[in-house]
């Protein structure tokens, strides 16, 4: 009987040097692009949960501004004076994230034929716009008595 010897496989019991020092080449070097991609994910996540903050507290000051009644928006619109001087609904100034409240008086059927809403308003009908102060973000509806 004979039998085989097993094949010793000499120079071949480890990684070299070599292979070695270039698989951590490999491993740093596609590294970067991974942590950047992992860094703008991150960026994208705390933008996101802003943006979604500001939702948020625009649908809520909307519904709670909506729930008002009729009399005190009106007298809030006369108050404020023009579309674009934020009411008494409005957050005070100097917080972050302030929330601005603006009422006024709306021309919905355009009688007086001068395109703008804001002049010869109709009686009972109030334009109501919430928005992040210095954002582009905002709801805007009518309101009826």
């Amino acid at each position: 009987m004979t039998r085989r010897r097993a094949s010793s496989r000499a120079g071949q019991l480890g990684l070299s040097y070599a292979e070695t020092l270039l698989a951590v080449v490999v491993l740093a070097v596609a590294l970067v692009p991974a942590l950047e991609t992992l860094d703008t994910a991150f960026t994208g996540a705390r933008v996101s949960e802003t943006v979604i903050g500001w939702q948020q507290a625009l649908a809520t000051r909307m519904e709670d501004v909506r729930a008002q009644p009729y009399g005190d928006l009106d007298a809030a619109a006369t108050a404020a004076g023009s579309e674009t001087t934020p009411s008494s609904y409005s957050d005070p100034s100097g917080g972050p994230d302030r929330v601005l409240v603006f009422l006024a008086r709306y021309d919905g059927d355009n009688a007086d034929a001068d395109n703008n809403p804001f002049t010869g308003a109709d009686p009972g009908l109030l334009w109501v716009r919430v928005a992040v102060e210095n954002t582009p973000y905002a709801l805007t509806t009518l309101v009826a008595q």
